[in-house]
């Protein structure tokens, strides 16, 4: 009787080893392999960035809460309660995205685009020397707005600090907002004597629990001939984000982003999209961002801290391109 014991208990241990090797696996493949380094950084002092030089000089030491240098961007309605709901084409209150990139941006919008977006809650709280706003956004109505960075762009930004025969790796390709979702946006900063400073906003894209509709498309290119070619690009992924993160600094400021899944762009989302999602947010790099665009979202949290009833973007010089496509062309 104790033969084949012993001989049942061996062949449970093994089955648990060989269980916890591929769970191990599993894991090292996700971090190695899976893990996006958004590439969407520049040199600041490039004049090529698109961004006019008297904009790029917008001094951020005191955030007045008014639009920046140029206002003639568009403009967004701020009511701040569910009882009067205003609405803003998603274009307009997502403009954020064309300012802060180091690149040209082309812009995709669905036909009958009927996507709205409305801040339909405020809460502040306020001590001796800090503040914290939080105001809920609602989007509402279907299809999707999308803005592409140009390839030739991002990779010639990058392939020159590349080894020979390097690949380059989750190159930036779009970041899409697709149907409707809530969203959150946090704005903190602080109190000294009289004076109110921002010092980080986060737009956070899946409030009260639902799926953020806001998703990134990422690429690698390996070098054919020496070059870098957008058209031989592979391992195409998709990204779905949480969060983007805006802070103050002195610095070339970059954009925290938090991830809830990835999977390849021709698969559907599940469970472990979700595990690489988690693990990949213990590794991203955050990528650089234009002055002009990182201010522009710091005066915009403190519109809110204001209550402004609106708030008007600088224009986006690096903007080529708004197309109205049909919905059934759509890219993933």
């Amino acid at each position: 009787m104790n033969a084949p014991t012993g001989n049942m208990c061996l062949t449970l241990r093994s089955v648990l080893i060989k269980r916890l090797i591929a769970l191990c696996a599993v894991i090292f493949i996700c971090i190695f392999l899976l893990t996006p380094c958004v590439v969407l950084s520049s040199d600041p002092n490039n004049p090529a960035r698109g961004v006019g030089n008297e904009q790029a000089d917008v001094n951020d030491a005191n955030l007045s809460g008014e639009a920046l240098a140029k206002p003639d961007g568009p403009s967004v309605t701020l009511s701040y309660s569910r009882q009067t709901f205003e609405k803003n084409p998603i274009s307009s209150f997502m403009y954020f995205i064309p300012l802060i990139s180091p690149t040209f941006v082309d812009r995709e919008t669905s036909a009958n685009n009927e996507q709205q977006v409305g801040i339909v809650s405020y809460e502040k709280n306020v001590t001796s020397n800090s503040f914290y706003v939080a105001c809920e956004f609602k989007i509402l109505g279907k299809g999707f707005h999308k803005n592409t960075f140009d390839p030739e762009k991002m990779i010639a930004q990058h392939a020159g600090k590349l080894k020979q025969g390097e690949p380059l790796v989750n190159t930036l390709d779009y970041i899409k907002f697709e149907g409707e979702g809530f969203g959150r946006v946090e704005v903190k900063g602080t109190i000294d004597a009289s004076t109110e400073t921002v010092t980080e906003v986060e737009i956070h894209f899946n409030a009260r629990g639902r799926k953020s509709c806001v998703t990134i498309g990422l690429y690698n290119v390996k070098p054919k001939d020496g070059q870098y070619k957008y058209e031989n690009r592979s391992n195409e992924i998709v990204a779905r984000v949480n969060t983007l993160i805006f802070k103050k600094t002195e610095k070339t400021p970059r954009m925290g982003i938090k991830v809830a899944s990835i999977c390849d762009s021709e698969e559907s989302e599940g469970f472990f999209s979700g595990v690489k999602g988690a693990i990949a947010n213990l590794f991203i790099n955050p990528p650089e961002i234009t002055k002009l665009g990182n201010n522009t979202m710091l005066n915009f949290g403190y519109a809110m801290q204001k209550q402004k009833p609106a708030f008007t973007f600088p224009k986006a010089n690096n903007l080529r391109e708004n197309k109205k496509v049909a919905i059934d062309n759509k890219q993933n």
